[in-house]
């Protein structure tokens, strides 16, 4: 039975500085040889060893994506989460109802990584019947980089969109009170001769893993993406962690959006609302899935995905060493980098895993370690 309480998610935010080089990158390592160790770390956690996999290779992939927040820094939160009762790691999501397009899934407080594949899985199997999906998770742990998902269903030739709440962080537009979540939100669509096109963020200003990264290596922040207990801005990442908020991006526009995805992720998965008394502390989700071949056909979108994005890219810079770029290229980039050169991990990072490895006596051993380092 849950006893403890989770971490919310949250998005990659460009706007914080980037702290993994220089004095926190500590090295870099082979994506597969990270994701075994990450796999038998879940494992001697009491994970079944398909689930231990499955979340295993989503923090690597999020790290692969660039976004740090979500990768195996991860990893010691996680495994406390078992320690205090908030995951059972022996839990199976399951489909408990399918009425027509619609289906829900309850994650039974096991890893969230696995529920949202199942969500995907569900999702795609129902626009093949209707042309469209709704699936909304329950009883969900932290389920991880929101935007993999409805990636993983633009790779099919369908529109994905993906969406959750989470603890309450952000103070709504005009408040200084944490009473929304990060409040991801991811959109992906197929594109023809290409990866799919991914907005993949939080309505937060900043993730809170952004600052984590920013408050480690002792950096500043720029103002206006958190305030201080007494509601003044500040540029201390500190000051989140001492009783302040998080802001919403865009001000009123983003406080807007954060409200509407506690309102279709928390309250329409049962999850509730993160500032009502409902909550259950988890990332209430909805996925959504709509197969363009049912309207104006796969292909005709898919070209026409593919030509604004031309459009888009070929537009005057007002930098012009800052090429202008589709959502989702930043992590394309970034993931073809990494690849090939390995995954940078910090020294902090670094140290936290061994030191979970070792109390789980997991070999922190990695094959290519020193090839990659």
């Amino acid at each position: 039975m849950r006893t403890g309480s989770r971490r919310a998610p949250e998005e990659r935010e460009p706007t914080v500085p980037n702290t993994a080089p220089a004095a926190t990158a500590g090295r870099r390592l082979p994506a597969p040889a990270l994701a075994d160790f990450a796999a038998r770390i879940f494992s001697a956690l009491g994970t079944r060893q398909e689930a231990a996999r499955v979340v295993a290779d989503a923090l690597v992939d999020a790290d692969l994506a660039g976004h740090g927040s979500h990768g195996v820094m991860r990893i010691p939160r996680y495994a406390g989460f078992v320690r205090d009762g908030a995951v059972d790691p022996t839990a199976q999501a399951r489909v408990v109802a399918v009425d027509g397009a619609a289906a829900r899934i309850d994650a039974g407080w096991g890893w969230g990584q696995p529920a949202g594949m199942l969500a995907v899985a569900t999702a795609r199997e129902l626009v093949e019947q209707h042309g469209l999906a709704a699936v909304t998770i329950a009883n969900c742990n932290h389920i991880g980089r929101l935007g993999a998902y409805g990636e993983r269903l633009a790779e099919q030739g369908l529109v994905g969109i993906a969406l959750c709440n989470a603890e309450p962080v952000v103070a709504p537009a005009g408040s200084r009170d944490r009473l929304l979540g990060t409040n991801p939100l991811a959109l992906a669509a197929p594109r023809s001769g290409g990866a799919p096109v991914v907005l993949d963020i939080a309505t937060a200003a900043v993730a809170e893993g952004k600052l984590s990264l920013a408050r480690d290596a002792g950096a500043a922040i720029p103002t206006g993406l958190v305030v201080d207990a007494e509601g003044r801005p500040s540029d201390d990442p500190r000051a989140f962690y001492d009783g302040g908020a998080l802001l919403p991006f865009g001000g009123h526009k983003g406080s807007g959006i954060s409200i509407f995805i506690e309102i279709l992720g928390g309250i329409l998965s049962g999850s509730g609302a993160a500032a009502g008394s409902r909550y259950d502390h988890g990332n209430g989700t909805l996925v959504l899935a709509l197969d363009p071949g049912r309207l104006v056909g796969t292909i005709p979108f898919a070209d026409a995905v593919a030509e604004l994005t031309g459009v888009v890219e070929a537009s005057r810079p007002v930098d012009a060493a800052q090429p202008v770029m589709m959502p989702g290229t930043p992590e394309q980039r970034a993931r073809r980098e990494r690849e090939r050169d390995g995954v940078p991990v910090s020294a902090v990072v670094w140290a936290e895993l061994e030191r979970v490895a070792g109390e789980l006596g997991v070999d922190p051993a990695l094959d290519g370690l020193e090839a990659a380092a």
